[in-house]
């Protein structure tokens, strides 16, 4: 699970299951696509998105050893 904000607000956090991301793209706002279809719009940068995905996910692999 990684922690975002929603497109537009400072405080709004939410948490997302990083293993449900589809795609990720910037048009210029950050729009992650679900493997359901549902869209998110978001503040942080796409490459910011793939950064905590990524560390998600290597905290994964260092807990399950």
């Amino acid at each position: 699970m990684i922690k975002l904000t929603k497109f537009k607000t400072r405080d709004h956090e939410f948490v997302i299951n990083a293993d449900l991301i589809e795609t990720i793209e910037e048009t210029p706002d950050t729009v992650i696509t679900l493997t359901s279809g549902k869209k998110l719009i978001v503040n942080e940068s796409m490459d910011e998105v793939v950064r905590r995905v990524m560390e998600y996910r290597r905290a994964l692999y260092r807990n399950s050893r």
